[in-house]
């Protein structure tokens, strides 16, 4: 009988869930027309519906509403994994190699150290032990190393970024968000070891080597079957649920595995399942043929776990406990950029790269999302005597860098000179002017059609003075004489006055015109 009532108690709890979800779907939709993030206005949503204002998400409702916090953090880990595909990264793999690796150890190490010796300033941690101030210095680290290429991805497309910069940024990007994964099942399994009260020996670095072969080897397992699953000739919802149940079950098995190890084993064995999700992803969109059906199903479901997601992450969120850490949320801030730029500088230098980078290089690392908030999540859980405290101090400056993150992402862009984004459209003039690439019979036929229509006429030629008869009232610009098609020449003759541009040149050349009109005109 108390099962059948703890069922609909829970049953009520997740249905009241999905309606304050949709609720702050909503308030989120009017974050973005004030231009704040998407995930910023769910997570505000969240703490307004949950247990330190209005109440309609009690405290203690995350611990029943667990599931839904473990199939987000399969989708990310999935949605992480699925950027990492190898043939876009090829012809930049050095540079995202050396990058990814200095500014990762850069960050991890630099940012311990200066959190080590601070720590006494956060509330909750002054009492720590020597041991606890270590893990939590070390697990704070490796959150600070997390970059966010959804943010990154997201910018790169509003701007049409292209460009050696962006590529680069891209493959950095994504590479930090591996090794980010990598690097916190290492710093949680060490942690542990710490807290247990037992010396790290040779063996538990032989045992922390055989969890990760052991998480490698689960997840060339998971791959299979999200292989399995996507060459089903089953399509739609049965498909995309099939994918997320699958990414549950791991967290499922994880779990189970690391109860049953602690009790019947001399190691509690934890499989971590954001890495064994990751590595799965990265199987199937490198090594498998269904990469663009997998990325559909995990776009068409993104938003979907968004809300959820961030939604029940502000209802968790200890407000009060956040009152009192505010400066401290802005020193972790502060000290997270201070490693961004000392590890984007110094691989900058060993990369021998232009004075450039070292200004704006670091601008595309800033943002946070989906897997720092998950690895604060895991946090809470593992450490439930301070890790709610924890993931309260995590998440502000999750937020916080959120929202500075995809503007300094765009202003990199635009400095190294690969914002390609369209260009503010001209004022009609009055005059109806178009201009008209190509001197053949067709383009002179309709010059002399337009002229009669009362439009301006210019034509732009590749042919030269000595073969062209020139035309009353047509302006002709040949362009030998500013060395092709480019923004130079866009720039000179004043284009932004024309009403129309028409090109009958060839399609390789009627595209790269498209393109600079685009980036150039408008």
């Amino acid at each position: 009988m108390d099962l059948i009532i703890d069922n609909k108690e829970l049953l009520l709890l997740l249905f009241g869930f999905l309606i304050i979800s949709i609720s702050a779907n909503q308030i989120a939709k009017s974050f973005q027309k004030l231009r704040f993030p998407l995930i910023t206005g769910l997570i505000f949503g969240g703490i307004i519906a949950g247990p330190y204002v209005l109440g309609l998400i009690p405290a203690g409702a995350s611990d029943n509403l667990k599931f839904i916090n473990e199939v987000s953090l399969a989708y990310i880990a999935f949605a992480a994994g699925a950027e990492l595909y190898l043939v876009e990264l090829r012809s930049k793999l050095r540079t995202i190699k050396i990058n990814s690796a200095v500014q990762s150890a850069v960050g991890l190490s630099l940012g311990a150290i200066i959190l080590y010796f601070c720590i006494d300033l956060v509330p909750f941690a002054s009492s720590f032990s020597d041991t606890e101030k270590v893990v939590f210095s070390l697990l704070t680290a490796v959150l600070f190393v997390a970059p966010s290429p959804a943010s990154v991805i997201a910018v790169i497309s509003e701007l049409r970024a292209r460009g050696p910069f962006t590529k680069t940024v891209l493959g950095i990007t994504m590479a930090k968000d591996f090794l980010v994964v990598v690097l916190f099942a290492v710093a949680l399994s060490v942690s542990k070891s710490l807290l247990g009260g037992q010396d790290i020996r040779i063996f538990d670095y032989l045992f922390l080597v055989a969890e990760l072969v052991a998480s490698f080897a689960l997840a060339y397992l998971v791959g299979k079957l999200l292989h399995g699953i996507l060459k089903w000739g089953q399509r739609g919802l049965i498909k995309t649920a099939l994918v997320l149940v699958l990414g549950l079950l791991v967290y499922v098995f994880s779990n189970y595995f690391r109860e049953y190890s602690g009790q019947n084993l001399t190691h509690e064995v934890y499989l971590e399942p954001l890495l064994i999700c990751l590595i799965a992803s990265f199987y199937v969109v490198n090594y498998t043929k269904y990469r663009p059906e997998f990325l559909k199903i995990l776009h068409d479901v993104s938003h979907y776990i968004y809300v959820v997601f961030f939604t029940l992450t502000g209802a968790s969120m200890d407000i009060p406990v956040l009152a009192e850490v505010w400066l401290i949320m802005l020193a972790f801030f502060v000290i997270r950029l201070v490693t961004i730029i000392t590890g984007t500088s110094i691989s900058s230098l060993i990369m021998k790269e232009k004075f450039i980078h070292y200004k704006v290089g670091w601008m595309p690392y800033v943002a946070q999302a989906g897997v720092a908030l998950g690895l604060v999540t895991v946090v809470s859980e593992q450490f439930p005597s301070w890790g709610q405290d924890f993931a309260t101090i995590g998440i502000s400056v999750i937020i916080i860098n959120q929202l500075l993150g995809p503007p300094l992402i765009a202003k990199a862009i635009t400095l190294m000179g690969e914002n390609k984004s369209r260009a503010e459209q001209p004022t009609f003039d009055g005059i109806k002017d178009v201009l008209i690439f190509g001197h053949e019979s067709q383009s002179m036929a309709l010059a002399m059609q337009l002229q009669s229509k009362k439009w301006s006429v210019d034509i732009a030629t590749k042919k030269s003075k000595s073969e062209v008869d020139e035309i009353k009232d047509i302006n002709i610009h040949y362009l030998e004489d500013y060395d092709g098609i480019n923004k130079t020449f866009f720039e000179k003759i004043k284009a932004s006055k024309y009403d129309a541009i028409v090109s009958l040149l060839s399609d390789e050349e009627s595209l790269q015109i498209c393109q600079l009109v685009y980036e150039e005109v408008g």
